[in-house]
């Protein structure tokens, strides 16, 4: 059933100049799994959390190494992410083989924006439900690179997208200046941990089962850790006190949901959007 009569399509513009389905692409987003990107004046990392759709599945990769010096974490769909990556790994290599020398990483994700766009204008497809955080290491030092369904993409410093990510946002700006001259890559880990367990109900904490990290930097290729590869940079954190348990109460409508409610497979966007109509008869 259709919300408005104007979300039929991604070629229809609503009176205020909306597009609805980029909307709806940009829920996807805010509903997938939560994810975070800093970097040092040496070093990018990733830091992502995984999800698991049943007990009797494992967990979903969210970390995706493009190439030796570029890779991304995931929030959205998990389809439409692995058809990005390949056409990412695809202009990697193509690079590589033409120039026998790396991609530099704001090329790639212009090139990636590119494609992103098309979807927006054309008929007949719909824009993809998943934004990037792109972490990668070139001559001009360390990147990390968010992008958007609505083919959008930025330059940070740090950045935390997925559901609850405004908890990890709040984190990071208050550490901003601290991250550009961290030199233990260690301490750079512990701060994106930190700002990923903050998008975590109380009830639930960072393990090795439910938690990915990456590190690329200078002379360091792009190191993707999983399970028990994790425990040493959650140990960092392990003792320490969640301040989001004492400064963040939870809402009613937190309180009565299942704690790992959000920890699914995204489900259709339901974004709190305007009505058309009644904006149109006032204008």
């Amino acid at each position: 059933m259709f919300r408005n009569q104007y979300d039929n399509d991604v070629t229809v513009w609503s009176p205020q100049g909306r597009i609805h389905q980029i909307e709806y692409a940009m829920e996807a987003v805010k509903q997938g799994a939560a994810t975070v990107g800093i970097k040092s004046n040496t070093h990018a990392i990733l830091v992502a959390l995984k999800r698991s759709s049943s007990e009797l599945s494992a967990h979903q990769k969210k970390i995706i190494s493009i190439d030796d010096h570029i890779g991304i974490s995931i929030a959205g769909l998990t389809a439409d992410a692995r058809s990005l990556s390949r056409f990412m790994r695809t202009e990697c290599l193509n690079n590589q083989y033409a120039y026998e020398t790396p991609l530099p990483v704001s090329r790639l994700v212009t090139t990636v924006g590119s494609k992103l766009q098309v979807c927006t204008q054309r008929y007949g497809r719909r824009p993809f439900g998943v934004g990037l955080l792109v972490a990668g290491y070139d001559n001009l030092g360390p990147h990390i690179y968010q992008t958007c369904p609505s083919a959008n993409y930025f330059d940070c410093k740090a950045m935390a997208i997925g559901a609850r990510s405004q908890s990890a946002r709040t984190y990071l700006e208050k550490h901003l200046d601290a991250f550009q001259n961290i030199t233990d890559l260690e301490m750079l880990v512990a701060h994106g941990l930190r700002a990923l367990r903050d998008t975590l109900p109380n009830e639930i904490d960072l393990n090795t089962k439910n938690c990915s990290v990456a590190i690329v930097g200078k002379n360091h290729p792009f190191t993707v850790y999983e399970d028990d590869d994790v425990a040493k940079f959650l140990a960092l954190i392990e003792s320490e006190e969640r301040k989001s348990s004492v400064t963040k109460p939870r809402t009613e409508a937190a309180a009565t949901a299942s704690p790992m409610e959000e920890d699914k497979e995204p489900r259709e966007p339901t974004p709190q959007v305007a009505t058309d109509t009644d904006e149109h008869m006032e204008s």
